[in-house]
């Protein structure tokens, strides 16, 4: 792997592109810091004809939100033959849009909480206070209220008073068109980074979240020092097992490849509930994927390289 030459995309036009930055540097970083000959490069209208010109071994895109986790730039990839890291576009769309996700991975039996998919048009032209009176009326206690696609915690806001229901709907609609109503389960929340270098998907320890505000906002999620970090997560190992089948039946189910996080909410009975897949997680210095490598033992360098040498390898087969 020492002559592979992969090119890691970073940064892009969504919401994210500063952690995708972030990300980006690190990947690279990891990957130099094994010998891989690495080039960091920010995607925009020249990257087709760069790939046609000067075409890598491998592509790593490092990118978060729409940019590079909706499929598109990876249905690009796979038009032009490119090897990449990270799940195939059709894989990639299911995860990005959750009430699909959320659909398909509670068809294999793994519990994921009550919600209802409004678009903005259907809010505006059925009336907004009819259908928030309907929600009220049908579900109990706290809701979480977020856009249907994006990440971050963008547009997330938890509904604790039911009169700060429609600004909740409005922060959403402001970063997607579909807004995801969902019913908030109380409970211990966690990520399971999933990792597949080519021997089959394999859980890595539960990272524990604990927001110091209450809330995994944008803020906290990226911000050292707002957010405490459990791994593994304390909970027992019975819950473990259990919320480690439910990311790998998630990460299956959805047609994940490489890589994934599986975001899971421990009720207090001990449930895991699935809340979102991501195709392309956070690898910064906050993030909780590299955090949950590094508790199992390995070097993140390592394991990134291993991950583009499973892709070149499956491109060539």
């Amino acid at each position: 792997m020492a002559s592979t030459r992969v090119l890691v995309l970073a940064g892009g036009i969504s919401h994210e592109r500063d952690v995708s930055l972030r990300s980006g540097r690190r990947v690279a970083d990891s990957l130099s810091s094994h010998g891989l000959h690495v080039e960091l490069r920010d995607p925009d209208a020249t990257l087709l004809s760069y790939l046609r010109q000067n075409r890598p071994d491998v592509v790593w895109p490092a990118l978060h939100g729409a940019s590079g986790e909706d499929g598109a730039l990876r249905g690009l990839l796979d038009f032009m033959g490119v090897p990449y890291v990270g799940s195939r576009a059709d894989a990639s769309r299911l995860a990005w849009d959750k009430p699909t996700a959320k659909t398909i991975v509670s068809r294999v039996g793994v519990s994921t909480p009550a919600s209802i998919a409004l678009p903005r048009d259907a809010f505006r032209e059925l009336g907004a206070n009819s259908i928030l009176d309907e929600i009220s009326d049908e579900f109990s206690g706290p809701l979480v209220v977020k856009p249907a696609q994006g990440g971050s915690s963008q547009g997330v806001t938890i509904v604790d008073d039911r009169s700060l229901l429609p600004r909740a709907m409005v922060d959403a609609y402001t970063y997607r068109d579909v807004a995801l109503i969902e019913q908030k389960i109380t409970g211990t929340e966690i990520a399971i980074g999933i990792i597949d270098n080519g021997d089959g998907p394999v859980a890595l320890p539960a990272v524990e979240i604990e927001p110091l505000s209450g809330v995994y906002s944008f803020e906290a999620r990226y911000n050292a020092g707002e957010t405490r970090f459990y791994v593994p997560a304390r909970i027992e190992d019975d819950v473990a097992a259990r919320a480690a089948d439910a990311a790998l039946a998630a990460h299956t189910a959805l047609g994940l490849r490489h890589l994934s996080r599986i975001d899971i909410i421990i009720d207090g009975a001990g449930t895991p509930w699935f809340l979102e897949a991501n195709v392309m997680p956070g690898l910064t210095e906050t993030s909780v994927l590299p955090q949950a490598l590094e508790a199992a033992g390995h070097d993140l360098g390592w394991v990134y390289a291993a991950l583009a040498e499973a892709a070149i390898a499956e491109s060539a087969s």
